[in-house]
């Protein structure tokens, strides 16, 4: 069973930020002074996933302007991809920023994952580009 819920003690953020290291640092070969920035330690809601009871994926969102949530850091664990978990994390941080009043939902996605995010309804609002990270991205947005 996946469980999604927002991470709240110091030990469960250090899970969300392992996983993200796992997946973005050694998976994927983002630099390590990219992966955490002010906002995991500042105003960032951290949602962690569990299968079975066992971390597996986490995400992340900020308020960047009255009623605009972003959604940032999605990372679900190598083994575990495909059964659902990051569907769940989204869904949870869509029904967080609605909670918390969002109106608009963005979020900067890396191009192969382009499709997974139009699955959920949001649309490209600009281009590819380069985050900073050496991996493409391309933003995209809807209405909360």
């Amino acid at each position: 069973m996946i469980g999604v819920r927002v991470a709240r003690t110091a030990m469960e953020i250090e899970q969300c930020l392992r996983i993200r290291w796992t997946v973005f640092v050694e998976e994927q070969g983002v630099r390590p002074s990219d992966e955490q920035d002010a906002h995991d330690k500042g105003d960032a809601l951290h949602a962690l996933a569990s299968l079975e009871g066992v971390p597996c994926g986490a995400g992340r969102m900020i308020f960047t302007a009255p009623g605009v949530a972003r959604i940032q850091r999605m990372a679900v664990s190598e083994e575990v991809r495909g059964r659902g978990i990051g569907k769940a994390l989204l869904v949870f941080l869509e029904a967080e920023a609605r909670r918390r009043g969002a109106t608009k939902l963005m979020l900067s996605a890396q191009v192969r994952a382009r499709t997974f995010y139009e699955k959920a309804g949001y649309a490209v609002s600009a281009g590819v580009h380069d985050d900073g990270t050496g991996i493409a991205h391309v933003s995209m947005e809807k209405s909360a």
